[in-house]
């Protein structure tokens, strides 16, 4: 199967390289104006779901140390955010701050400038609690 997706945006955040914490970086999302009337209600949740292409990823692997730290363990890419995956697609769970138009601010999106925005949804809360590596605290 082949699948293809139009972007429904862009990401303008100014970041050309990988800041120390992405939890900090406030991006803007500018959607295409064809579509803002989809984004009529969004801002009623405090939390969005942004589904993006890695498109700045050329290779693939199967094997990564996460972060790209190797003090960290070699570990499956489908256990990892890494965006070096089979398929380039990313999603973050992002802070909403504001809609204006056609441009939503959020906060902690780890999207670098320019990348294609594929789709947007509002988060639901997790009431289950989650289980995660070690590492992945460290």
């Amino acid at each position: 199967m082949t699948f293809s997706f139009t972007p429904i945006g862009v990401v303008k955040n100014g970041v050309v390289e990988r800041p120390e914490k992405w939890k900090d970086i406030y991006s803007e999302i500018h959607v295409k104006r064809e579509l803002q009337d989809g984004l009529d209600g969004l801002s009623e949740f405090s939390h969005v779901v942004v589904i993006f292409c890695f498109h700045l990823s050329e290779t693939a692997f199967l094997k990564v140390h996460p972060r790209g730290n190797r003090d960290l363990p070699l570990v499956g890419v489908f256990s990892t955010r890494a965006p070096v995956r089979p398929n380039s697609i990313g999603v973050t769970i992002v802070e909403l701050i504001k809609i204006e138009e056609n441009v939503i601010t959020v906060k902690g999106l780890d999207a670098f400038d320019g990348t294609p925005v594929l789709d947007l949804k509002p988060h639901l809360s997790c009431a289950e609690p989650t289980r995660v590596p070690d590492w992945v605290h460290q």
